[in-house]
């Protein structure tokens, strides 16, 4: 009787593949990890800083110069904006240059931030890539405390507001908040303000400071319609205050020291234009005002401007001289019974208010686009009064 040997033969093929499988996954089971899956594979998987690249002080001189860097990797609850436009504020030049008190370099000034939401975290809700979207003066802050919680980030009560440039931040790479002088921003989607979409970015970008800065202490005046305002110091802050003042229907007087910027404030809307020589010239408007806002950013002989409000009403000082000292005239304010006060910014809730105010309203500040390469030339301008009213950078030309 013949043997079919075919069956043996594929019995011994089947017992050999099934002792290599065996072998093999014994292997892989005492195999190091990194052999079993790539090292890209495992990369993807963990999140990565990101890079950028932004203009930055390195000294107290102020110069800024070109700087690559890292922002934080995208979290949870953040978004990651390619920006577009970053205006250019006095603060800026101040805190870079310690006028406020020491500070880490590099550091990388701008707080007037817009842009376009090119990567948002899993947990953010209010955004989506595409979006437009703004940073203004601040990125974080305690969100527990009762300031926090009523739309007041800007005074923390636990002391954790976290400004947008210059301040310790353990998320940082660089240990300390970077500003929008740069091509991107990572920042928490809380902190991020929405920009309506009929709203150019380049407009939009000075309202995250100087719009915000002079809209929160004007509607906490609570303005009436004929109201008269006094608004000293015309510049990037100053000519906002004039339009959003002029817009809720208030008669606008403007004091300024520059005669060449005359014209251009009553186009802003002002119903008269004050030059000041002197301080003492002055007293022909003392009690005159119902309110005053001052934007003025140095130290100055400021009691004959408080001077100008009616007895019981308030002068407001927003504009931050060099280490916050300001000098008034006790004898005088005994006298005048105004009440002197100051205002930083204003919170998210109200940030967001004047942006969809001056969108719907066609209420747009006078800018200067320039390239990041004329920064320093800006700043310089800036400080002699030069600046007709805002610079912002075109942050493709970083």
């Amino acid at each position: 009787m013949a043997t079919d040997n075919s069956n043996n033969g594929n019995n011994t093929s089947r017992r050999k593949f099934i002792q290599q499988i065996t072998i093999a996954g014994a292997g892989l089971l005492v195999a190091p990890p990194q052999l079993i899956f790539p090292q890209t594979s495992k990369t993807k998987m963990m999140p990565k800083n990101i890079a950028s690249k932004g203009y930055a002080a390195r000294d107290k001189s102020g110069h800024v110069s070109l700087w690559s860097f890292e922002r934080r990797a995208v979290g949870d609850h953040d978004i990651l904006i390619e920006i577009k436009y970053c205006g250019i504020c006095h603060s800026d030049i101040h805190q870079m240059r310690g006028h406020w008190g020491e500070q880490q370099y590099p550091q990388v000034p701008g707080h007037e931030i817009a842009g376009i939401v090119t990567a948002a975290g899993k947990k953010v809700t209010r955004f989506k890539v595409g979006d437009k979207a703004g940073v203004g003066c601040m990125v974080n802050s305690c969100m527990e405390c009762e300031s926090c919680k009523h739309g007041e980030e800007q005074h923390c009560e636990k002391g954790k507001t976290l400004f947008t440039y210059g301040y310790a931040d353990p998320t940082s790479p660089s240990g300390i908040t970077q500003g929008g002088y740069a091509n991107n921003i990572v920042v928490t989607e809380h902190f991020a303000i929405k920009i309506p979409g009929n709203l150019d970015l380049q407009l939009a970008a000075p309202l995250l400071c100087a719009g915000i800065t002079t809209y929160s202490p004007l509607m906490g005046a609570k303005l009436k319609k004929g109201n008269k305002v006094g608004v000293v110091g015309i510049g990037g802050l100053g000519h906002m205050a004039i339009k959003l003042a002029v817009s809720k229907g208030a008669e606008v007087y403007a004091f300024t020291t520059s005669p060449s910027k005359t014209n251009d404030i009553k186009g802003f809307g002002a119903k008269e234009v004050i030059v000041v020589g002197e301080p003492g010239n002055l007293k022909p408007w003392f009690g005159k005002m119902d309110y005053m806002i001052s934007t003025v950013p140095y130290a100055y002989d400021m009691s004959n401007y408080i001077s100008c409000v009616k007895p019981h009403g308030y002068f407001t000082q927003v504009g931050q001289p060099i280490n916050g000292e300001l000098t008034i005239n006790n004898f005088n304010m005994i006298f005048n019974r105004v009440n002197f006060n100051g205002s930083l910014i204003g919170g998210i809730p109200e940030t967001q208010e004047v942006i969809d105010y001056c969108a719907e309203h066609k209420i747009y500040p006078q800018i200067q686009i320039i390239k990041a390469q004329d920064i320093n030339d800006a700043w310089k301008k800036v400080v002699n009064k030069e600046a007709r009213y805002r610079y912002v950078i075109d942050a493709a030309t970083i």
